[in-house]
């Protein structure tokens, strides 16, 4: 078995994979207090309607009313809680041996798959929105807030599909996102239990499926990149800058929020828990 020293919470096996196939997982990644807490935050943002249905019917413009795929974009100028997630120390670790120092954290998001009516997000790479130069040199770290299963629509990579390319086109299912056509011969679903984390890099294949359960499907996800292969924030339409998570430029937050952000994730933990 792969041992893991005190300064690495991935193994040399789960960093091996990420390197091959262009995915791992990380099944207990986030404790079950840290879990609650994330739960607590994201009914929150559902009693103050923070987010939308992004699927449509089928023309790219009208918001479907069977069909749910609840997004909450962008998560850190909601919650300080998940202003705070990109600096716990185990994300930092496992961002930099994945992908090397220093990185970015580009982009933060929730999609909520409401029971039965809940839809899944088309096959598509991550890159084919962010158009880095490598795409191993960013990658995206889902979390699972339920148990993510097939029945409930988790996620599902093609290992290695960061090999090839793919044509995407605007999918008419949701109102902004692009897709592509996957032959899913290849597809792996990531059955992941609440807390679980799944790594993938910018250039994998991957998608969501509907959730036919009776009960609702949640995954947070965070989009980290290289500090020299990351685009302009102006790129994007956005007029701030990318968070530093590391190097030079890094400040703990302070930098881009105007007050320390790192360090102060325990703390967020317990106001959430607390507040229960």
């Amino acid at each position: 078995m792969a041992t893991v020293t005190a300064s690495e919470v991935l193994s040399a096996k789960q960093v091996g994979q990420f390197r091959e196939l262009g995915y791992t997982t990380a099944p207990d990644f986030f404790t079950p207090r840290e879990v609650a807490a994330m739960l607590a935050e994201l009914e929150r943002f559902k009693r103050e309607g923070l987010g939308r249905n992004v699927a449509t019917d089928g023309d790219g413009a009208t918001h479907s009313r069977t069909r749910i795929n609840y997004q909450i974009i962008p998560l850190n100028d909601k919650s300080a809680l998940f202003r705070a997630l990109p600096f716990h120390p185990k994300v930092k670790q496992a961002v930099s041996q994945l992908i090397g120092d220093p990185f970015l954290r580009q982009l933060d998001q929730i999609f909520l798959k409401p029971a039965r009516s809940g839809a899944g997000t088309a096959w598509h790479t991550d890159n084919a929105y962010f158009k880095i130069a490598d795409p191993t040199l960013g990658v995206g770290l889902w979390i699972a807030l339920h148990e993510a299963t097939v029945a409930n629509g988790t996620m599902h990579v093609i290992p290695r599909s960061h090999l090839q390319t793919f044509e995407h086109y605007r999918d008419p299912n949701s109102d902004h996102h692009i897709r592509f056509d996957a032959d899913e011969s290849q597809a792996v679903p990531i059955a992941l239990p609440a807390g679980g984390a799944l790594f993938f890099n910018y250039g994998v294949a991957h998608c969501t499926k509907a959730n036919t359960t009776d009960k609702e499907r949640a995954g947070l996800a965070y989009h980290f990149v290289r500090r020299e292969v990351a685009p302009l924030p102006k790129d994007w339409g956005l007029k701030k800058e990318w968070v530093h998570i590391t190097g030079p430029e890094a400040s703990g937050g302070e930098r881009e929020y105007g007050a320390r952000v790192e360090g102060t994730w325990e703390d967020e933990v317990r106001r959430r828990i607390e507040s229960q």
